[in-house]
């Protein structure tokens, strides 16, 4: 069905060759390549990497032939061309890179979990007013995906009225090969804090709210008693400053059965419609992910996300960095954010299995 909708141009590169370097220091995480992805496909150059495990550094270099593997962080630290720090450590480590980082006078893009306690987060948060440097996140769910962006271009446009609720699941697959650290809470986070940060991203985001508070919140390791430390099921309702609600559920129940990791999805209710996002699978089609069902006043409409928006946060951000500005994400959406995460964690009933 024809739609009476028109979107944003796709994003140009933000910065020219060799205008913003940055380097990567701490790969545990996969998300690095991501990272790294959208900032180079934005016009950033890959200078520097470090990681303690040495074949992760050279594995990271071999792909992005510009970085140059560093001897350690202080090397990178002390380069006054490198204008950002991107890190996915272990989650529990991400402030400490990042606050490194800010103090040497680079801003820094750290990993969703970006931290894993209140005293991170209060730490974060008198580093960035006191320096103006930016914490930035990777809250790729949102930021990495084309279908969410192109919801946030049509609720922009009014296509469904005023945000009520926004339901938001995250279920993933476990897989093999995992390192100890993804099954330590201490390290990890926990499932809501660590996951949930991006459902609670999307909830602030398509709201438009500020602030909110964790009405309920569970945590549950329902099925893995070999290694206790995991929470398998997570979930938490909370209810925003602006009078809407959102409900995120997280998992690690994806099975084998599906094609991708997790089948993601975002269900975003409207005064005059409503927005289904399926980001990685419309199950039992050809469709393939990037999926956008929209049903609103004047009808039903589908739209295939991929190549309709690219990605420009990147774009934004090393703009951000370069001009002083706050256009990608403000500071206080990507901290409140984490708050509501590490809130909804602490808070949480531990289910019995």
């Amino acid at each position: 069905m024809n739609h009476p909708y028109t979107f944003d141009p796709l994003p140009e590169p933000a910065a020219a060759p060799g205008e913003f370097s940055f380097a990567a220091v701490g790969l545990d995480h996969g998300h690095i390549y991501g990272m790294a992805d959208g900032l180079i496909g934005a016009g950033a150059t890959a200078k520097w990497v470090f990681d303690a495990d040495a074949d992760k550094a050279a594995s990271f270099a071999k792909r992005y032939p510009t970085a140059r593997v560093a001897s350690s962080e202080q090397q990178i630290l002390d380069d006054p061309e490198v204008r950002l720090v991107a890190t996915a450590a272990i989650p529990s480590e991400r402030a400490a890179v990042a606050l490194r980082a800010i103090e040497a006078g680079k801003d820094a893009f750290v990993d969703k979990a970006p931290l894993t306690s209140f005293e991170q987060l209060a730490a974060a948060r008198e580093a960035t007013a006191r320096t103006g440097r930016k914490y930035a996140v990777y809250y790729g769910e949102r930021l990495h995906t084309e279908s969410s962006i192109l919801a946030g271009q049509l609720i922009e446009r009014g296509a469904i009225g005023r945000v009520l609720q926004v339901v938001s699941f995250g279920p993933h697959r476990i897989g093999g090969g995992r390192p100890g650290w993804f099954y330590d809470p201490a390290q990890y986070g926990g499932i809501l804090c660590d996951i949930g940060s991006h459902n609670f991203d999307q909830i602030l985001f398509y709201t438009g709210a500020t602030d909110g508070r964790i009405v309920s919140s569970t945590v549950a390791n329902y099925a893995h008693p070999d290694t206790p430390g995991l929470q398998d099921f997570g979930d938490a309702h909370v209810v925003l400053d602006n009078g809407a609600s959102g409900y995120v559920r997280v998992d690690w129940f994806t099975p084998e059965g599906l094609g991708v990791f997790g089948d993601g999805r975002t269900i975003i209710l409207g005064t005059d419609g409503y927005i289904e996002l399926r980001k990685y699978i419309d199950i039992t089609t050809e469709n393939g992910g990037g999926q956008v069902l929209l049903v609103n006043q004047e009808g039903q409409y589908r739209f295939d996300a991929n190549g309709m928006t690219g990605f420009p946060y990147f774009g934004q951000l090393i703009r951000d960095c370069l001009d002083g500005t706050e256009n990608a994400m403000t500071q206080a959406h990507a901290f409140k954010a984490a708050e509501l995460s590490l809130q909804a964690q602490t808070s949480a009933e531990v289910l019995a299995p």
